[in-house]
């Protein structure tokens, strides 16, 4: 339909290119929609599921295109992350595992870009759930490595931000009502400025910012469906044990 050609249309690879090296002049093309959740699903997977890791093509299409956790949700097809993993090869950003029956994929994320595994994290969070800022980051990011304070995000995010061979992120504008600024990833180009949205609620005092509340509403909301998916499988099981 409309809406998924207009999505897809974003997941298609640039021809522009960004200057971002990996200390060897290799200058990395400016990676698509699709290319970076790819990336951002391998390196999330590869903390969280590591048993699963290196991932094949079914398990990598699976992640891009879950619902939860993601920011925009798409729907590629298998051919197409097929063709992001073949770009994202081209650029060593993607490794393929060599032996077994089906091919499994690992990303090179740290050794092409030069950066430590905690701007990895950040990287993945962004590339997979869009422009957050530095507390949502820290709680989006938790299962990926913990940090020990927004202080410590921040100062991975000027890191990057500062990076020699070029910024892998940016500090967007500060939206009206908002405490905090949200940072997005460079991966795909310059990033295309939202409209602000309304803000009907008012700002909560305390050490808790609006970004940590959105964070944890949604991770609240994510663990609900977890345990409404599980009681159906217990009381599938029940039903099966005659009990």
């Amino acid at each position: 339909d409309d809406c998924r050609r207009r999505t897809l249309s974003r997941i298609a690879p640039h021809a522009q290119e960004t200057h971002l090296t990996d200390g060897t002049d290799m200058t990395l093309q400016t990676l698509s929609l699709l290319e970076t959740r790819v990336l951002g699903v391998l390196a999330d997977k590869q903390r969280t599921v590591p048993d699963t890791y290196p991932m094949t093509l079914n398990a990598l299409l699976s992640g891009c295109n879950q619902k939860t956790s993601r920011h925009p949700v798409i729907e590629a097809s298998e051919a197409e992350v097929q063709a992001a993993l073949d770009s994202l090869r081209a650029q060593t950003l993607v490794v393929e595992s060599s032996g077994g029956r089906v091919a499994r994929y690992a990303h090179n994320i740290e050794r092409v870009l030069r950066i430590p595994t905690q701007s990895t994290a950040l990287l993945a969070t962004l590339m997979l759930r869009g422009p957050q800022t530095a507390g949502e980051l820290r709680i989006n990011s938790e299962r990926l490595h913990s940090f020990a304070d927004i202080s410590s995000v921040e100062s991975f995010l000027d890191e990057l931000r500062e990076r020699a061979a070029g910024a892998l992120v940016v500090e967007l504008p500060r939206q009206p009502g908002s405490r905090e600024n949200r940072w997005t990833h460079l991966l795909s180009g310059e990033p295309v400025i939202e409209a602000p949205a309304s803000v009907p609620y008012a700002t909560p005092s305390g050490d808790v910012s609006l970004g940590e509340i959105a964070a944890l509403k949604a991770n609240v909301a994510r663990l609900d469906g977890e345990v409404a998916e599980l009681r159906t499988l217990v009381d599938k099981l029940c039903a099966e044990l005659g009990a």
